[in-house]
């Protein structure tokens, strides 16, 4: 048998179809938090009940899912740089700072005639690359301004003038605009305990302060909507934001497990950490806003499943009721696929006019005519980076939150700061894991050269196995010998690459296991996405990951607690020496053999090799590389300890 051989042999020829137990694993404790939402959803009978889950609801929202939210006092700043005329109706090209230097760009579509403070919208864009530019979101806008209303549409952070990633000198971006652009600086949020849509619902926030300082705004009539990401974003501010008046989330609402069981990955600000574990779900983002009014706008041919919106609107009608509001909330479906279409642009214009103005609106259809996107831009050269010297965007405040963690960290006694860095670490590796007996199949026994090998595959908690290779030298044979456990890159399907290493430490006395830790090796889960590979961007590893976020959990945790039963598995491995174990920890995927040795003496030492130095030193970095980066999450860890500080302890 040679090297190449070896890396194609699977327990699956053999025993369990081991590459769909993650999945599996994921979607069966998603059920159990689903049906307990069910369940205390249902036990409300009263508005007092209601209102109870309401204030739960956002104080974990905020404090938990987003890590808090910056400050609101900064001054906005607000300028009017331009104006477009349209058909009853002029545009003001506004920019203001949500946070300091952090400049949203914005139109202000005002119709003529205004006598007196009126109600507003808020439009919210979803992801298309020129946002408030985009032609169909500009038809909403439209149709809401002809039937009366101030509407406030602004670019979301990455997307129109606001690429967070845009090099003036280059004129052009060096990561992906839009949903590239917020999956990069939202991973390196989550180590610090911070959520890239703590930054969405803040521009959103300071868009209604920004409303309510306009003299033509009735600052108790404003309402949202937006559909796709900005039916997200809809979302987040009615989790985060009392003020809202009415509300029309467009082709987002559904719930958590059909669109789990679609398949779907999703963006940063969309991923909500620890909100199913706690029993939440997009009814209760709904029933944030009851019982005012809310219309829920849908397409049929949606990626986002239509049997999962009607369920969440029947099932919140029920909430309107406790108040006698019922007729309040709706559902108004078009049979299109995914879009903001023309007749939900028309059912939004008339719902928040008659919410919001108190009277009935008919838009007229033929005055709709979007503008170039160019001529809606608040800056000339179409980019807040390319003349605004010194903006900042999401990565420069993770610069600054890292600054603070570490500042709060040094604050803190050593060997305080040391024991609740562990006690942490513990519990983020060991919460809701369910130990089981490793049962040891061994499906290989055989020699290649000089080494002897053994593949063996073991349970390491219920529901999941890990595999592992195992290599000794032959002239060795019989005796026990001490072991390194080895973790790297793509476990037992990449051992080629890792060879000469292998016969080095076997030559030395050593016997070499290298390990697949869940969902690695030959463990890497079935693809649910045609065109994504299983470890990039949207793959399944991604999905996965945030469907794990959405638990409380994370996939890195997971497997930090595989190291942890591999070092009980070395103990029933023949011929292995359980005393001395080491760890070879190769690439980015040798973190979870660091993070492990903390936890148990049983390793005896670690040797790290290009793997990743610091996690400081990446959240501080504006670029490095993406791959697989959702399995190296821990989020909060920052809070507690980087990698150099638990690996001395």
């Amino acid at each position: 048998m040679n090297i190449r051989q070896l890396e194609q042999l699977s327990p699956g020829q053999w025993f369990y179809d081991v590459r769909d137990q993650l999945k599996w694993h994921v979607y069966r404790r998603s059920e159990h938090a689903f049906a307990a939402g069910d369940a205390a959803r249902d036990a409300i009978t009263t508005p007092e009940a209601l209102e109870a889950r309401r204030q739960e609801i956002r104080k974990f929202f905020i404090e938990r899912s987003l890590g808090g939210l910056p400050p609101m006092d900064t001054p906005l700043n607000a300028q009017t740089v331009g104006t477009v005329e349209g058909y009853g109706f002029h545009i003001e090209k506004v920019i203001f700072q949500s946070r300091p230097r952090n400049y949203v760009t914005a139109n202000l579509y005002l119709p003529d005639g205004l006598d007196g403070p009126r109600g507003a919208v808020l439009f919210v864009c979803g992801h298309a690359n020129t946002a408030k530019g985009y032609s169909e979101y500009q038809a909403v806008c439209q149709y809401l301004a002809q039937a009366g209303l101030i509407v406030l549409a602004q670019d979301p952070i990455g997307q129109g003038e606001r690429y967070s990633y845009y090099e003036p000198a280059l004129k052009g971006v060096t990561v992906g605009e839009c949903c590239p652009d917020h999956d990069y600086a939202g991973a390196q949020c989550q180590p610090l305990g911070d959520n890239l849509a703590r930054y969405f619902v803040h521009d959103s926030m300071r868009a209604v302060d920004y409303l309510c300082s306009r003299p033509e705004v009735d600052p108790d009539r404003i309402g949202i909507t937006g559909n796709s990401g900005g039916g997200t974003q809809t979302c987040l501010m009615l989790l985060a934001d009392p003020r809202l008046a009415a509300a029309a989330p467009g082709t987002f609402i559904m719930n958590r497990e059909t669109y789990m069981f679609s398949g779907g990955a999703q963006d940063a600000e969309q991923i909500w950490p620890g909100f199913t574990a706690a029993g939440y779900d997009h009814e209760d983002v709904l029933l944030m806003l009851a019982p005012k009014p809310m219309r829920v706008l849908a397409v049929t041919e949606d990626f986002f499943p239509i049997e999962g919106t009607r369920r969440t609107v029947a099932r919140c009608k029920r909430l309107w009721g406790l108040y006698g509001q019922e007729a309040n909330i709706d559902l108004v479906e078009d049979v299109a696929s995914h879009a903001y279409t023309r007749p939900l642009a028309r059912a939004a214009a008339e719902f928040f006019s008659r919410h919001l103005l108190g009277r009935e609106a008919t838009p007229d259809p033929s005055r709709i005519a979007p503008f170039s996107a160019e001529k809606l831009w608040c800056t000339q050269s179409g980019q807040v980076r390319g003349e605004m010297e010194g903006t900042v965007s999401v990565h420069e405040a993770n610069v600054e939150r890292l600054q603070q963690r570490e500042k709060q960290r040094a604050a803190i006694p050593e060997a305080e700061r040391h024991e609740r860095a562990i006690t942490w670490l513990r519990n983020e590796v060991m919460r809701d894991r369910k130990p089981c007996d490793l049962n040891p199949r061994f499906y290989t026994r055989n020699r290649m050269d000089d080494l002897a090998v053994s593949m063996c595959l073991w349970w390491t908690q219920e529901g999941l196995h890990n595999h592992g290779c195992g290599f000794r030298d032959i002239a060795l044979e019989g005796q026990k010998l001490p072991v390194t456990l080895a973790l790297w890159d793509g476990g037992t399907n990449c051992l080629q690459s890792h060879s000469a290493w292998i016969r080095q430490t076997c030559k030395a006395g050593r016997m070499v296991l290298v390990q697949d830790v869940v969902g690695s090796g030959v463990l890497l889960p079935h693809s649910l996405n045609e065109g994504h590979a299983p470890e990039e961007f949207y793959g399944v590893i991604h999905k996965l990951s945030d469907d794990l976020a959405w638990l409380d959990d994370s996939l890195a945790a997971m497997r930090v607690y595989d190291v942890l039963r591999a070092l009980d598995m070395i103990a029933l491995w023949p011929g292995a020496d359980a005393s001395d174990i080491r760890i070879y920890a190769h690439g980015r995927q040798g973190v979870y053999g660091r993070l492990a040795a903390p936890l148990d003496s049983r390793i005896r030492s670690v040797e790290a090799a290009d793997g990743m130095k610091s996690y400081a030193e990446w959240v501080g970095a504006r670029h490095y590389d993406a791959h697989n980066i959702k399995s190296l999450l821990l989020r909060g860890m920052l809070q507690y300890f980087d990698l150099p500080e638990i690996e001395a302890i």
